[in-house]
């Protein structure tokens, strides 16, 4: 079975090495796909949207997610099975629900809480190597999930709060939700928030971002902007981002993860 494993984890140090070989000692057969190690960290929003956008591409198996500020708190630690058989494990911090709903929500959660499928004694920092990436490779190896631990109300499940757009008349108040490492900025803002605006290519729109003002124009690949131009598209995963053609959006507007921009139509 497929394992995908997504953490804050980065590769400098030997975390993601080591729960590779716990898991290789547990379900040797088992294939892992890291799906990305490089999530900002801490930041469970950002895992989780990542988590979710790129499920889709994933073979059905084991999702293996870790982005986890409160390991060692009394947040609970989980597996689940959404509607479509998927499996996922990871922290009770909303890190997991988004990938779920896109496959018909969660049909059943349970804490692992069973010392049979983690490694003794459990850490009370690296989670990741102690309980999820064991109870990972029990699942790929066929353990059936209840008998990770007790089942938990699935209505009770932490989620993370996916900040919605403010759309008005002709403004739009939106939020970076990632800025991957090109300083591409994605935002809380799909096509269809858009139905109304007619934002054609090639429209200029006027943002505020920290205080100062931008032009950007409406395009639908880097290729359609000149060199350094500030550009609004949709990216691969349908939510709309600014990008500067051969530079770094993230770098021009001053902006992160969480920070607020303005666009405003009527200024063109």
């Amino acid at each position: 079975m497929v394992i995908t494993f997504l953490t804050d984890f980065g590769l400098q140090d030997d975390f993601v090495g080591t729960c590779h070989g716990v898991i290789a000692a547990i379900a040797p057969e088992a294939r892992v796909i890291d799906v990305t190690h490089g999530i900002r960290p801490g930041h469970v929003l950002q895992g989780a949207l990542v988590l979710a956008n790129t499920l889709p591409y994933m073979p059905q198996g084991v999702h293996l997610a870790v982005v986890d500020p409160g390991v060692g708190s009394g947040r609970r630690a989980l597996a689940l099975r959404d509607l479509e058989g998927r499996l996922y494990v990871g922290p009770d911090n909303g890190l997991l629900l988004p990938a779920a709903d896109r496959f018909g929500g969660v049909a059943a959660a349970h804490e692992l809480a069973n010392a049979e499928y983690s490694l003794q004694p459990v850490s009370r920092t690296f989670h990741g190597r102690d309980l999820f990436s064991p109870a990972a490779a029990h699942l790929a190896a066929g353990v059936a999930l209840e008998e990770l631990g007790p089942p938990v109300d699935p209505g009770e499940l932490v989620r993370v709060e996916l900040p919605e757009p403010e759309v008005g008349q002709n403004r739009i108040r939106t939020v970076a939700l990632v800025v991957d490492r090109f300083g591409n900025v994605a935002l809380n803002l799909r096509r269809e928030h858009l139905d109304r605006l007619e934002l054609a290519a090639g429209t200029r729109i006027e943002l505020t971002c920290r205080g100062d003002r931008f032009y950007a124009v409406a395009a639908r690949t880097f290729a359609d902007a000149p060199r350094g131009a500030l550009i609004l598209y949709e990216d691969s995963y349908g939510s709309l981002a600014l990008a500067v053609s051969s530079g770094s959006a993230a770098q021009l507007l001053r902006v992160e993860e969480g920070g607020e921009i303005l666009l405003d139509l009527a200024a063109r």
